[in-house]
């Protein structure tokens, strides 16, 4: 069943009297429950197109359904609630809040959802923490924490209120090869166990490996299209 539906996607910049195309019309299908990586060179669309997706941008020209939802007629406070509830985040430089500790952060990711009881959000927090391999770390802060550890929490964060979708913009970027594939390892436990939809936009090579979806985007179009089993 189909997550999203990308059709004639387009994206432009307005620089003064210049025009910045990004994306030239990308038809796309994500079916629930795919690991996929968008790759490309730099310049190429990666980034814009997870912006889109996330509901971060709007598109130019083109439509992208969600969930059977068709994005372009929202408002920006009904996109927000999108992204709120159904669709999390991993960055490359994980985004983290300084002063909160790896709980807290977890913590106030759940929390803007505002559903769940006191008692079932620690008992949520608690879990995804030692699911992602931080059982014991809850109360350091960031600058307490190692550069795996951090992209750990900000790998919580996103999944702790189970979204539909998670978008990983670069999640190896700042990571050695051990600490990239530890996390990777990590995120590919997640997608099996709770069918949670993964899109990565990347360059490593590492992260293409653990893809059963690869899709190429050079010069904003979709160059290929590869599936694996």
């Amino acid at each position: 069943m189909a997550l999203l539906e990308m059709r004639g996607l387009t994206k432009i910049y307005d620089q003064g009297k210049i025009e910045v195309p990004a994306l030239r019309g990308i038809d796309l299908t994500v079916e629930k429950g795919e690991f996929t990586t968008i790759f490309g060179p730099s310049g190429s669309g990666k980034t814009t197109l997870l912006n889109l997706i996330g509901c971060l941008d709007r598109p130019t020209a083109g439509t992208i359904i969600f969930d059977g939802q068709e994005l372009g007629g929202l408002d920006k406070k009904d996109l927000a609630i999108i992204r709120r509830h159904h669709v999390g985040f991993v960055f490359q430089s994980y985004n983290l809040i300084p002063v909160l500790t790896a709980y807290e952060n977890v913590e106030f990711a759940i929390r803007l959802v505002n559903k769940y009881e006191k008692k079932e959000i620690r008992d949520r927090v608690m879990r995804i923490l030692a699911a992602v391999g931080l059982a014991g770390l809850e109360n350091r802060k960031p600058n307490e924490l190692s550069g795996g550890q951090k992209q750990r929490v900000a790998i919580a964060r996103a999944l702790v209120k189970e979204p539909k979708l998670v978008l990983a913009d670069e999640p190896s970027a700042n990571l050695d090869s051990k600490t990239s594939e530890e996390v990777l390892q990590v995120m590919a436990k997640m997608n099996r166990e709770l069918g949670t939809t993964f899109i990565f936009s990347t360059h490593d090579p590492l992260v293409m490996e653990y893809a059963r979806r690869l899709i190429e985007i050079r010069d904003g179009q979709v160059a290929k299209d590869q599936r694996r089993e």
